[in-house]
Formats: C-alpha cells, sequence, structure tokens
C-alpha cells in the first residue's frame, strides 16, 4: 500500500542530480521520490500522485515538456517546476501547470520558494476522473 502523506517527484537522467535533490529535499523534510526517466515517473502515478513535480527539460526519449503535456492531456494536472541546466527553460514553460522554471546549479533558496508555490497550488489542481 503506497504511503498516502505528500511527495515530491523529481524527474531526471542524471543520477547525481537525483540524489542531491532528493537528499536536499528530505532536509527540509520533505517526502522525495526520484526517477531516472518520464517514463519511469509514468509508470509509479498508479500508486498516487506527488504534490509537487520537479523535472529536467532536456532528457532523453520524453523531455520535460512532453512529460507535462502527456499529464495534462491524461486529465492530470501536477504543480510542476521545470529545471534546465540551459538558458531556455524560462521561454518554453509559460503555461500548463508550470509554477517555476530554474537553471542549473539550483539556488537552494528559489527552489523552495518555487516549492512552496507549487504546494499552494496543489490544492488547486484536480485530476479529471474517468
Amino acid at each position: 500500500m503506497a504511503d498516502p502523506s505528500p511527495w515530491i517527484a523529481v524527474v531526471d537522467d542524471d543520477p547525481a542530480v537525483l540524489k542531491a535533490l532528493s537528499r536536499l529535499l528530505r532536509s527540509h523534510s520533505f517526502r522525495a521520490q526520484s526517477f531516472g526517466s518520464g517514463r519511469e515517473f509514468l509508470a509509479a502515478l498508479p500508486d498516487g500522485l506527488p504534490i509537487c513535480l520537479i523535472v529536467d527539460l532536456q532528457m532523453p526519449e520524453m523531455d520535460g515538456l512532453e512529460l507535462q503535456q502527456h499529464l495534462v492531456s491524461n486529465g492530470i494536472e501536477i504543480p510542476t517546476i521545470l529545471i534546465s541546466a540551459h538558458g531556455d527553460a524560462a521561454s518554453r514553460s509559460d503555461e500548463g501547470t508550470f509554477v517555476a522554471s530554474l537553471r542549473k546549479p539550483l539556488q537552494e533558496d528559489i527552489l523552495f520558494s518555487a516549492i512552496d508555490k507549487a504546494i499552494g497550488r496543489a490544492g488547486e489542481c484536480q485530476v479529471a476522473t474517468k
């Protein structure tokens, strides 16, 4: 049975980023689950939705924008923080469920401000029932 407490999903193809972000989130009392790809995250959805999704813009197979578009097209709205090592994230994330676009390396105070904003929006987002 899945733990019903709120959690944050981190999706990035870089294992070092996954490890660092997961540790940082846990050090601030957040429950975090990490996923190495969008497909891996989607496979975990039957176990419950995160309160916030932190996703890398550039990943093989399914990038962060494609993952967000897939979720929205299936009636799943999760407040999402887009992260990227490149400066193009901000110009590509101005719609949908994105609450922030952050450039790597992430600044801790800006990240947690974005997470606070995402959690505030989580109550507004709903999953469409089938």
